[in-house]
């Protein structure tokens, strides 16, 4: 829909597994440059619905576009402009963490300084050591360098605070901040909103798979 507003529009979007639906028609919009969080209950849909905006999952119904581009139609294309932080970080587990950044620059012909985004996210470039002996905290802040590493304009964060400790979820709010301030769409899945709410300035609220707050 070429007259479709900028940033992120969820359209009547529903997934069902079986014959119980997951999210049931949800409806939403957030502008460029603004970070939204999804909070409801365990089993309210929220990982879900990231599945489906990171074209994981199809929807059963409805869409969701991004500038205007159903995120799914052209999803071949897009997946380059959408981070997703999940709850499988995705990480080479017998490769460094400079090594994990470089294999995904050279899979994804991402240009980026990996040593940077290493300590960026508070981690030593110069330890060998693979990922496999990496904390979960750890885990997680290397995956948040991966997504970083995209620049992307959607980023989707999957419950991010979880194994970090007070440094490590201020790091997150941190991020969260500077990739809005290059426009893009931050949509983040959080049982913390007190936290999420110091980077978030919209909220949606699921309860069993339905829309409560938007």
């Amino acid at each position: 829909m070429a007259d479709s507003p900028p940033g992120l529009v969820i359209d009547d979007l529903a997934r069902r597994y079986g014959r119980r639906w997951a999210v049931a028609r949800i409806s939403f919009q957030v502008a460029p440059g603004v970070a939204c969080q999804v909070t409801g209950p365990n089993g309210s849909g929220k990982s879900t619905l990231l599945r489906c905006i990171a074209t994981a999952l199809r929807p059963h119904h409805g869409a969701a576009r991004l500038d205007g581009k159903d995120i799914w139609a052209w999803r071949r294309t897009m997946r380059r402009d959408i981070a997703f932080l999940s709850h499988d970080s995705r990480l080479y587990e017998d490769l460094s963490a400079k090594d994990n950044l470089q294999s995904w620059a050279r899979l994804g012909g991402y240009s980026a300084n990996v040593d940077a985004l290493i300590e960026r996210v508070g981690l030593d470039p110069k330890r060998d050591d693979p990922v496999r002996m990496f904390s979960a905290g750890m885990r997680r802040r290397l995956a948040l360098s991966i997504a970083l590493m995209k620049q992307p304009k959607l980023l989707l964060l999957d419950e991010p605070f979880a194994a970090l400790d007070p440094q490590g979820r201020a790091l997150v709010i941190d991020v969260i901040r500077e990739i809005c301030a290059t426009n893009a769409v931050v949509l983040m899945a959080t049982h913390h909103p007190e936290e999420a709410a110091a980077a978030c300035d919209q909220h949606v609220r699921l309860e069993s798979g339905r829309q409560v707050v938007a």
